[in-house]
């Protein structure tokens, strides 16, 4: 990717590319297995999770360009789940010795994920 490409542009495009691929998943589970389980949404997360640390690895060990960075990390892997980063960022905490950072991040993730939705549906209503 040439130095000219905006890193905008490539976390955009990177990320209808992840959009697209999320929304391919999910139909595909949802026609293989039914709609009775979030099946789909779980097979996008674990998905999305294990490239995002294969994506991870392979730049760090390549020594990390921000283009590359954009647009997969950030734009394809953002775009087909936030649950992504959330992963890697939670392992990186361990990884520096920081447990109580991680488990307060996992934990106040989920409570503002879930108080989220839940204020939002109520807000709607």
């Amino acid at each position: 990717m040439g130095e000219r490409v905006s890193p905008a542009l490539l976390v955009a495009v990177g990320g209808a590319l992840g959009a697209l691929l999320r929304f391919g998943t999910v139909q595909v589970t949802r026609a293989l297995f039914g709609v009775g389980f979030p099946l789909g949404t779980l097979v996008v997360n674990g998905l999305g999770c294990l490239a995002a640390g294969l994506v991870a690895a392979w730049l760090e060990a390549r020594g990390e360009s921000a283009q590359l960075r954009a647009f997969l990390a950030i734009g394809l892997l953002g775009g087909f789940t936030t649950f992504s980063a959330f992963g890697v960022e939670t392992l990186a905490l361990l990884r520096e010795g920081r447990t109580a950072a991680a488990l307060g991040y996992v934990a106040l993730s989920l409570a503002c994920g879930l108080g989220g939705v839940a204020l939002g549906l109520r807000l709607a209503r």
